[in-house]
């Protein structure tokens, strides 16, 4: 029971840190989107190789450089995750946390399509009809506002497809965190050179407090993906996969609640199907967990 508490504990704080993600990247909002990427990647790794060298686990390193294959995998994965990041602070920094938030709430959906297209996963009657209520409430979003929420579709397939190969990946989380930030770690500090020599980069031009906003990209990417990875060890999948409406309700709250983001009757109509969707999903995975106990 302990440890099941600690897990949920962890996990909750691992989901409230990616939530409350917004209120970071506002304060950063002078500063280029591609920039903010490029700083978090350098001092994510900075502190993902410290938790390593406390942990002392580098055994995987050599192997894991010597395989083009698993190299050229993370590569990809690196880009994917990069790109999903770069969207994420754009909006946010673009005042378009609510769709934002959206693409998160439907990413399970978009997950359990790609299960079932790539991987030939048979998900349950009611599992599609979850997807098919949030595909009509993606459908209604798109009529109602005279656009498709495109920033919500890129993060949600863009996160999706991540997932994916992640879940096939022959590296654990930690590990293979840091083999993708050591692949983007190249870019990024070449990218920082040359707008430093350029006299475009916030270490030239912004205030001290936004330089420490900044640095404080690698703890605030490394802390919550710790937390996650204990919380998951502790509790079941269900409870994880329920847990994980925590960052996007918080996101969404803030961006209606904080920062004062337009939510027209209409467009709740089309959030209210999808988070029927979710529930409809989320309540009969429970289920089926407390069947098979």
């Amino acid at each position: 029971m302990v440890t099941q508490r600690t897990g949920m504990l962890h996990a909750f704080l691992a989901y409230a840190i990616w939530g409350l993600f917004p209120l970071y990247f506002k304060q950063l909002k002078g500063v280029d989107a591609f920039e903010v990427i490029a700083h978090r990647t350098l001092w994510s790794l900075v502190v993902l190789l410290l938790i390593l060298t406390l942990l002392r686990r580098w055994a995987w390193v050599g192997p894991a450089l010597k395989n083009p294959r698993l190299v050229g995998s993370f590569a990809l994965s690196a880009l994917l995750l990069s790109g999903n990041w770069l969207m994420y602070v754009w909006a946010v920094q673009t005042g378009h946390v609510v769709e934002s938030s959206l693409g998160y709430f439907i990413n399970p959906l978009v997950s359990v399509a790609l299960g079932y297209v790539v991987l030939g996963e048979r998900p349950r009657r009611l599992q599609w009809a979850a997807v098919g209520l949030a595909a009509a409430g993606v459908l209604w979003l798109t009529v109602s506002a005279g656009r498709l929420p495109w920033i919500a579709l890129v993060l949600a397939v863009s996160f999706g497809f991540y997932g994916l190969m992640r879940k096939t990946a022959a590296l654990g989380a930690l590990e293979g965190l840091t083999l993708e930030t050591l692949l983007l770690a190249p870019v990024a500090a070449i990218a920082l050179g040359l707008w430093t020599a350029q006299g475009h980069s916030a270490f030239v031009t912004a205030s001290p407090t936004v330089i420490g906003w900044l640095l404080l990209a690698g703890p605030l990417t490394a802390v919550p993906l710790l937390l996650f990875a204990s919380g998951a060890r502790r509790i079941t999948l269900t409870m994880l996969g329920l847990m994980q409406y925590i960052a996007p309700t918080l996101q969404f709250s803030i961006g209606v609640w904080v920062y004062g983001e337009p939510l027209t009757a209409t467009r709740l109509i089309g959030f209210a199907m999808i988070w029927t969707a979710l529930a409809a999903y989320s309540l009969e995975g429970l289920w089926r967990s407390r069947l098979s106990a």
